[in-house]
């Protein structure tokens, strides 16, 4: 029911944000999310990334062949050897919204912070930020504590040109955070894939690449392709072809050095225009998913004022190589006769990629003879495996329709039956998840507890087969797996993935357990990409519920659980071991805000095959040494006369 009461709106209303305030209230405009360390997306590594951007823009500019990357005890250090700042611009440049070396182009021509922002974004986000540049002789610093400039000087310096940064991010805004190394080696290493004779050190280990994308693609291929990959590149654009025996496609995507994990208008154009080419070459009509079966590669793209999808940076967005507002001798922006600013447009991203790859691979091909019998006996394998696959996935939905088997499985969520795309938003988008669980009591616990807005629940019947040593016909066979893809809606292509968050979300017993693993092991093995694009998590429920007459507590770890009894004296202990024993009042706080994911990550690095193989291969010696050493028993976990 409305309320009559009339909410005044005057002047005292309106509020003005210093600089400072603004990046930390909206945090998520400037870094994408908060987090502290657990995801390779959380926050404080957009940190340590804006300020490596605005050195590695000064290498493309060609000056400094060395960035110097120091982290300790949640302190980044970061020294390089461009030109380094100018020494009156050093506080204006660390601190002012509109103040920035890269609005011009003709200084910085394709970076990837073009907005300005990111060092300020470090600043207001730091509890201590010390810059100093080093210029000629001469040197300026500054040292900023979220923002607010503590102090600030100028003097003679004996250090080599370059600037050096020195930030620790806030505990106010990342809570307990934690460097991963791994990720940020990970990151490191992308940089000296996409710079060539760059050198970045990175705590005392140098990382640096002579062959580009050659060396990320066959540094990251765990198992042998089938013939030497294919390195083509050009003023803008690089990219790296090869197929090996695995499914799916592992394309990396950079833009302006940029790791674009979710792809975009780049990725996309490289997919279309190596199936294309692939076609035009054999001169058969072949369908653009064979020829993209198993695919390995890579792709970079240089362009002015990249514009990307989200706060991350992680899709690029842009349609044009360039796009620039027209002006006049006065340098004001001209109009056309319907009144509409005018632009100077270069060719599509689209059109650039596809006569770039059309040209340069359908010369490759016809230079290497001895490698097109292998590509389109690859083509052939995958067609003949797909057609027999959708034949028997069309008898499955079939039966499935008749008996409506389908709707009893998944528990769709409201957003996916917005009439409009336009009704989606971006919000919910990234919200989507659905629960895979088993067994009508947890699936029944989930569905009630859920926001049913974006979140949806696909309940599995008991175990799903191993599919590590089925073949893919067998799997398709499998009407659990089989409902599950349809489900998830990647029976095509990846692209049309119906859910940002695939959650996992098993009991925490043997089956439980069991459960999970031959979940992963499908993903891992026939959409590992969904893992790489970081869509896959495993739900962490409580495993205990500590309690007396004032307060509750739920524990997620045998630790936790004996800090509760500790604090609170005389408490009632439940242990939780199926998701169906906690009330669908009580899920509500697990699958809410303060939901707990694990994230399931798979480097590059990583087998495929040895991973599927010590999990869920033969039973081996080194498993049973592996779980009786990493196995907590039962009654460890039930041990609560304390």
């Amino acid at each position: 029911m409305a309320s009559n009461q009339t909410v005044n709106y005057t002047d005292e209303n309106i509020i003005t944000l210093d600089w400072r305030e603004h990046i930390r209230r909206r945090a998520g405009m400037y870094i994408g999310r908060l987090g502290n360390g657990d995801n390779p997306e959380d926050g404080i590594y957009v940190l340590v990334k804006e300020i490596v951007d605005n050195s590695i823009d000064e290498f493309a500019m060609g000056f400094g062949k060395q960035i110097q990357i120091k982290i300790e005890d949640g302190q980044v250090t970061i020294r390089d050897f461009g030109r380094g700042i100018p020494l009156n611009s050093v506080i204006k440049a660390t601190s002012d919204l509109n103040t920035g070396g890269k609005f011009d182009d003709k200084a910085f021509k394709k970076s990837v912070g073009l907005n300005g922002v990111g060092t300020k974004a470090v600043n207001a986000l730091s509890e201590e930020f010390y810059v100093c540049s080093h210029r000629d002789g001469e040197c300026s610093w500054a040292r900023f504590c979220r923002g607010e400039l503590l102090d600030s000087g100028k003097g003679e310096t004996n250090e080599k040109n370059g600037t050096l940064v020195v930030f620790r991010p806030d505990h106010d805004m990342f809570g307990d955070y934690v460097f991963n190394m791994d990720y940020l080696e990970t990151m490191v290493k992308n940089f000296s894939y996409l710079k060539k004779g760059l050198a970045l050190v990175l705590n005392g280990t140098t990382f640096k690449s002579e062959n580009g994308l050659l060396d990320l693609v066959n540094d990251s291929m765990s198992a042998k392709p089938l013939y030497p990959p294919i390195h083509i590149e050009d003023e803008d654009i690089e990219i790296v072809l090869s197929h090996g025996t695995q499914y799916g496609e592992n394309v990396a995507s950079f833009v302006n050095g940029q790791n674009t994990i979710n792809g975009g208008t780049h990725l996309a154009a490289y997919r279309e225009a190596v199936a294309k080419t692939l076609k035009e070459f054999f001169k058969k009509n072949y369908d653009p998913v064979d020829c993209r079966q198993g695919i390995i590669g890579a792709i970079s793209i240089q362009i002015q004022e990249p514009q990307f999808e989200g706060q991350t940076k992680t899709k690029l967005g842009s349609t044009y190589m360039w796009e620039n507002v027209v002006k006049d001798e006065n340098g004001h922006p001209v109009k056309g006769d319907d009144g509409a600013v005018m632009t100077d447009r270069g060719p599509t991203i689209r059109s650039f990629v596809n006569d770039f790859i059309a040209k340069k691979l359908d010369n490759y091909l016809h230079m290497h003879k001895e490698i097109v019998p292998i590509i389109e006996e690859k083509i052939k394998e995958s067609q003949k495996e797909r057609e027999d696959i959708q034949t028997i996935q069309k008898k499955t939905r079939e039966h499935n329709k008749k008996a409506n088997v389908y709707n009893k499985k998944l528990r769709d969520c409201r957003f996916h039956y917005c009439d409009k795309i336009t009704e989606k938003t971006q919000e919910n988008i990234e919200k989507s998840s659905v629960f895979i669980t088993e067994g009508d009591s947890a699936s029944g616990t989930i569905t009630q507890a859920r926001n049913a807005e974006f979140q949806a629940v696909f309940s599995l019947r008991g175990k799903p087969i191993n599919c590590y040593k089925e073949s893919r016909r067998k799997v398709a066979e499998n009407e659990e797996l089989n409902l599950l893809i349809s489900a998830l809606g990647v029976e095509d292509d990846l692209e049309d993935l119906r859910y940002n968050n695939i959650i996992v979300a098993t009991d925490a017993d043997d089956d439980g357990m069991h459960i999970r693993m031959l979940v992963l092991t499908f993903l891992m093995k026939y959409y590992p990409d969904l893992i790489r694009r970081g869509h896959v998590h495993i739900l962490q429920t409580p495993l205990f519920r500590v309690r007396n007459k004032k307060e509750t507590r739920y524990c997620y770890s045998i630790e936790e659980k004996e800090a509760a009894i500790e604090s609170l004296k005389g408490a009632e202990i439940t242990r939780f071991k199926g998701l169906g024993e906690i009330s669908s009042g009580e899920f509500k706080d697990f699958i809410g805000k303060g939901m707990r994911l694990d994230h399931v990550k798979l480097s590059d690095e990583e087998s495929l095959a040895e991973i599927m193989e010590f999990y869920m291969g033969d039973n081996t010696i080194e498993r049973q040494n592996f779980i009786c050493g990493n196995l907590r028993s039962e009654e460890e976990l039930e041990d609560i006369d304390i």
